[in-house]
């Protein structure tokens, strides 16, 4: 078993998204994906890595037609645990970088949620954006999540007092870049490198956005909060979630892409 499947047998990824802070990532992705959707009739729609069915399952007991792709065999038993067959989704067993098995341009909307966190090269994640472009009907949408370097610098390195065993494991570039292999599970980019990605293909960025935003940094604080209060930092949240100087920062972005 690869450190992959290890990780998601042992994690409760439902919880995750539903802790006050994982609750941010997962309301601003859903604002996000509703208005992709907005204005198509019955949209077809593609994830690929869908995990436990966080987002698909909801889409389709919404009566959303879904076609949701997962690696990990856990995963997909959790997903379809959700199911009471009458829901428009096809779950099946699959890998982000071969969707041969799906059809050009059959979706309005193509969700990578997660693969992108666990491709190491250039080449794999290319790869994953390839096929995802693909299926993409032109002028559907793309949208890409990616976990950020500047999160795990100053939560992990400092703020865990990880620094000293990341030096010594030459786990950090000259200029505080992550270095990320299988076994630390989780690739982490830049800004930067998520635009040299996307400038290989034949799709236009709509908004780059912060999806967690300080959430991460403010766990305790968050969940400390009255819900009154709690729902004024969300509406700080979502006002402030697009802004360049704010996204490096946060601990997951997504990139909302467009097929020309």
């Amino acid at each position: 078993m690869n450190y992959l499947e290890d990780f998601y047998n042992s994690r409760d990824e439902d919880a995750r998204l539903l802790s006050r802070a994982g609750q941010i990532e997962y309301l601003t992705t859903m604002r996000v994906i509703r208005s992709c959707l907005s204005g198509i009739a019955n949209p077809a729609i593609l994830e690929v890595g869908a995990g436990t069915g966080r987002y698909s399952v909801t889409l389709a007991k919404e009566g959303l037609c879904v076609t949701a792709v997962e690696l990990v065999e856990h995963n997909l038993d959790v997903l379809r645990s959700k199911l009471d067959g009458t829901e428009p989704i096809t779950a099946v067993r699959g890998n982000a970088l071969d969707l041969g098995f799906l059809p050009d341009s059959g979706f309005d909307l193509c969700m990578l949620l997660g693969p992108m966190y666990h491709l190491y090269t250039r080449e794999d994640k290319l790869r994953a954006l390839f096929e995802a472009v693909r299926v993409t009907k032109p002028g559907g949408y793309i949208l890409v999540a990616y976990c950020m370097n500047e999160a795990t610098v100053i939560q992990y390195a400092f703020g865990s007092g990880q620094i000293g065993q990341l030096l010594e494991r030459d786990m950090l570039t000259p200029d505080w870049h992550c270095k990320s292999e299988p076994k630390e599970v989780f690739e982490l980019v830049r800004t930067e490198d998520i635009a040299s990605l996307d400038a290989e293909f034949p799709v236009e960025r709509i908004k780059l956005i912060a999806t967690d935003g300080a959430a991460h940094y403010l766990r305790a604080l968050l969940d400390a909060m009255d819900e009154e209060t709690y729902q004024k930092w969300l509406e700080y949240h979502f006002a402030t979630c697009e802004r360049q100087d704010l996204v490096g920062a946060s601990n997951h972005t997504l990139d909302v892409l467009r097929k020309l």
